[in-house]
């Protein structure tokens, strides 16, 4: 059953009523639901498919090709394709034999066929710009986990296919609420908490919650899952990061350098670091993950652009440097992990993201839905000339009627109590930004707690409150 994906179904729908041949593209990272969707939409009723396989030579990727041409019912099939051009002639060979009616196309791993030196990309760009784009009843669907590739060469193609594409959709990762309904339609029964806490593990990957079995706790399954020598996901960041990138190496340095920075760093700083070259290379690379959303990139109001700051936002790479990197744990590790001090750390640092991924249902908590905003963090080193120590703020709101909500987000398995320290610390933050940023907007102070706050003295210095329940809105 398709949980979600509403308006994504109903544009690829929509194509098939369209009176000119259609080029779509599905984009988004590794194990999103992205064949699932297309699948779905279609009925699995097309005229042609066909996956391209990874780490695959041209010669294997075209007698797949021709493999697929004649299980697909062109049976005088070419006895050997050997180049891509043969490929997409035989391929226009077969639809040109279909009856007349809408006749949807689906390449599925678009990237893996571009091998080097297989000149599918120029031969891909014939097909569509040479023959399919004039026939009305086209519908060619293709699709790709290698996010920066699809952008790079789909999305800003400087040749052939420059502005060919009628319709992208990018597939996002699962809400909290998306999760909810799939592990209930798995049969599963969880709490808010236990699916929040998966999340903070998972994100909202869809094939990692089908993974899920009912009538065991979540951390039994995270054991299975993850901790387990045998398990699905054990050697899920591997995979992952292998199965996007040609050379992961150099991207996984990046990850790592990030996954010791909770608050983000500069390009400079990274460069610094990492000792990489300070290059358009380098650039690119930072792109690319941040176009497959493994991180995140924000600016600083009143700082330069180079100044901009880059964060580590995807759920499980966290989780992955938290337990896993460099470390062999026991099987039931993940039940006897919970409550210590490792296991509160990354609690509180797994919530604050969950929380960023969630801004529209923490804006509809506020009631600012229709209101004009503008999301980013804020750091400030500090001037021991001014008095001023230095402060990190991870998400502002900042709205356009007049207010900006400076949010602070704590985990917690309970109401979450405001002491007088923590109080003075949330005013110093907000009155360090108010004059640093010279803004002339009121700053707001939004506590984002799993259960909200004990009602003590200090609970009223906060102007809103947002629980744990809200953000399954």
């Amino acid at each position: 059953m398709l949980i979600g994906r509403k308006e994504e179904k109903n544009e690829l729908r929509d194509a098939l009523a369209k009176d000119e041949a259609q080029f779509i593209a599905v984009y988004g990272r590794r194990r999103v639901g992205k064949t699932f969707l297309i699948r779905e939409a279609y009925g699995n009723d097309f005229c042609f498919q066909f996956t391209g396989a990874a780490h695959t030579s041209t010669k294997k990727q075209l007698a797949r090709f021709r493999l697929e041409l004649k299980a697909q019912g062109l049976t005088d099939v070419m006895p050997v394709i050997s180049s891509w051009m043969y490929a997409f002639s035989e391929l226009r060979r077969f639809i040109e034999l279909q009856p007349k009616g809408k006749k949807v196309i689906f390449l599925d791993e678009l990237p893996w066929m571009d091998a080097p030196r297989s000149d599918f990309l120029s031969e891909f760009e014939v097909f569509w710009n040479g023959w399919a784009s004039a026939h009305r009843d086209i519908v060619l669907v293709v699709c790709g986990s290698s996010t920066s590739w699809m952008v790079k060469k789909i999305f800003k193609n400087k040749g052939g296919l420059y502005n060919r594409l009628t319709r992208r959709i990018y597939l996002r990762p699962f809400t909290l609420g998306e999760c909810e309904e799939l592990v209930h339609s798995q049969g599963i029964v969880m709490s808010h908490q236990q699916i929040l806490d998966g999340y903070m593990i998972f994100g909202g990957i869809p094939f990692y919650w089908s993974l899920l079995r009912p009538g065991r706790s979540l951390a039994q399954e995270v054991d299975r899952l993850i901790f387990s020598d045998m398990g699905a996901m054990h050697d899920e960041f591997d995979m992952l990061y292998a199965s996007l990138f040609n050379h992961p190496d150099s991207y996984i340095r990046i990850i790592n350098i990030l996954a010791g920075k909770k608050n983000g760093m500069t390009r400079e700083e990274i460069i610094q670091e990492g000792k990489f070259k300070n290059n358009g290379r380098f650039s690119d690379m930072l792109n690319d993950l941040e176009w497959c959303g493994f991180i995140r990139s924000y600016y600083l109001p009143g700082k330069n652009v180079k100044d901009r700051v880059w964060q580590l936002m995807d759920n499980y790479t966290i989780f992955y440097f938290a337990f896993q990197k460099d470390k062999h744990q026991p099987a039931d590790f993940w039940e006897t992990v919970q409550g210590t001090p490792l296991y509160n750390t990354w609690c509180g640092l797994a919530f604050e993201r969950v929380c960023m991924q969630h801004v529209d249902q923490i804006k509809l908590k506020l009631g600012i839905s229709g209101v004009l905003t503008y999301q980013y963090a804020w750091r400030y080193q500090g001037d021991k000339t001014l008095g001023l120590k230095g402060v990190q703020i991870d998400l502002l709101i900042d709205r356009n009627d007049g207010i900006i909500d400076l949010c602070e987000m704590k985990y917690s398995k309970e109401e979450y109590a405001i002491t007088e320290a923590y109080s003075r610390e949330m005013a110093r933050k907000a009155s360090t930004f108010s004059q640093v940023s010279k803004t002339h907007k009121a700053v707001h102070t939004v506590m984002v707690t799993t259960y909200g706050l004990v009602p003590n003295a200090y609970a009223y210095d906060v102007q809103n409150q947002v629980v744990m329940d809200d953000l399954f809105a």
